[in-house]
């Protein structure tokens, strides 16, 4: 059974009647369907998540934001009002090599379109978004070290330590870290636009007319920021070829020397997130990070 309202909206963003509609899995918030049309096409439907105001606004502009790159697939976006997303739908198929070659040559080609500033939201996206069910603030902010501190982690290690799950001292050496940012290899590089929640979740094989595999990328909170940031979430919980993903963006696009060193620094703030929804564990987690990553200076 669909929800109310579900037909009536593929109609109106679509111009086409929703003839069957499958109720999909996944997702963290939202209800999602498949939507076969009467014209034959089939598109995706995302509701609303509760309690999460513009978050299918800021999803919408992500996409389409990525979308103006010209250099990586994402679904089409066929419209969102306040209750419903409509996109594309894209049919799953198997990982492969060649697709993740193919993938890190374009998510280089789409960090290099670049951005306004970091943390810049996406042209008609919401500066209070969202990754995943978590808040997250877009603004502008003159240099990467600051953005990444002031916007990214230090207000989830605040949300950490109000809570009891990270405590005081466990918070000083990543408040010590941000303090030293600037010092990095790298972080005076010009804002990238970012995917922003590239975990392997939302790194979609997808099968293309003639049933090859492709990527395309899904459910993005975008902005601009720096590179190595969605690269080190693509290693956090894991990708398929990851390495053929890795050695193809670095072949198109040379990343700043001992980026590998920088990964744990690149994954505070999705562990600090995780920290926050899921607890200790994540928390405890960014400690240890942030402690490691202070001995390489």
């Amino acid at each position: 059974m669909s929800r109310p309202g579900l037909a009536e909206a593929v109609a109106e963003l679509t111009g086409a009647e929703a003839a069957e509609p499958r109720r999909l899995g996944g997702g963290d918030a939202s209800a999602a369907y498949e939507v076969r049309l009467d014209d034959g096409r089939s598109v995706f439907a995302k509701a609303a998540p509760p309690d999460m105001p513009h978050a299918l606004r800021a999803e919408a502009a992500s996409l389409r934001w990525l979308a103006e790159a010209g250099t990586i697939r994402v679904p089409e976006v066929f419209g969102e009002d306040e209750q419903w997303l409509v996109t594309e739908h894209v049919a799953e198929n198997p990982p492969s090599a060649e697709a993740a070659a193919e993938f890190g040559r374009a998510l280089a080609r789409t960090h290099a379109a670049g951005a306004t500033a970091h943390g810049c939201p996406p042209p008609g996206g919401p500066e209070d978004a969202w990754i995943g069910l978590a808040p997250m603030r877009n603004e502008p902010v003159a240099d990467w070290p600051n953005f990444y501190s002031t916007l990214r982690v230090e207000p989830y290690v605040r949300r950490l330590v109000d809570a009891g799950t990270l405590y005081r001292s466990e918070a000083e050496p990543i408040t010590e870290l941000c303090e030293r940012l600037g010092e990095l290899p790298g972080a005076d590089e010009a804002p990238a636009r970012l995917h922003g929640d590239l975990w392997s979740g939302n790194v979609h094989w997808g099968r293309a007319p003639e049933d090859t595999t492709h990527v395309w990328l899904i459910d993005p909170a975008a902005h601009g920021g720096h590179r190595e940031t969605d690269l080190a979430m693509l290693r956090l919980f894991g990708c398929p070829h990851l390495e053929q993903v890795l050695a193809a963006y670095e072949a198109e696009t040379p990343l700043a020397p001992g980026w590998r060193e920088r990964v744990g620094i690149h994954q505070l703030f999705p562990l600090l997130v995780h920290g926050v929804l899921f607890g200790r564990g994540f928390a405890s987690q960014a400690h240890s990070v942030a402690r490691e990553a202070l001995r390489s200076f």
